[in-house]
């Protein structure tokens, strides 16, 4: 049986799709903290957003916290192999998993 994440790190895309998923999440990621910190700044203020938008929080929600824990992962990695977790843990924040693919085959400088 092959193991999962030999079946992930021996991934060949090609450098288009890589970037252009690094590019799309950083901009989903952000966007979703803008849309989070919006909808608590209308909290504040004593308005609501309808109720028909409580999914879209649910995923947003779900999809930075995701993002959140690959980053403390990648931190950790980056602690381990002598590198800047900071630098590490941010950047894999933004770009998600391919982040952490890339730190874990040491493409990322």
């Amino acid at each position: 049986m092959v193991n999962l994440q030999s079946k992930l790190l021996n991934l060949q895309l090609p450098t288009f799709y890589l970037n252009l998923i690094k590019v799309l999440s950083t901009i989903l990621i952000s966007g979703a903290i803008i849309w989070e910190l919006y909808n608590l700044y209308l909290n504040f203020i004593g308005l609501k957003i309808s109720d028909g938008f409580q999914g879209i929080f649910w995923v947003e929600r779900f999809a930075v916290t995701a993002h959140v824990i690959e980053g403390i992962i990648a931190g950790y990695y980056a602690v381990l192999n002598d590198k800047n977790p900071l630098k590490y843990g941010i950047y894999t924040f933004f770009v998600g998993t391919v982040g952490l693919l890339e730190l874990k085959s040491q493409k990322l400088e």
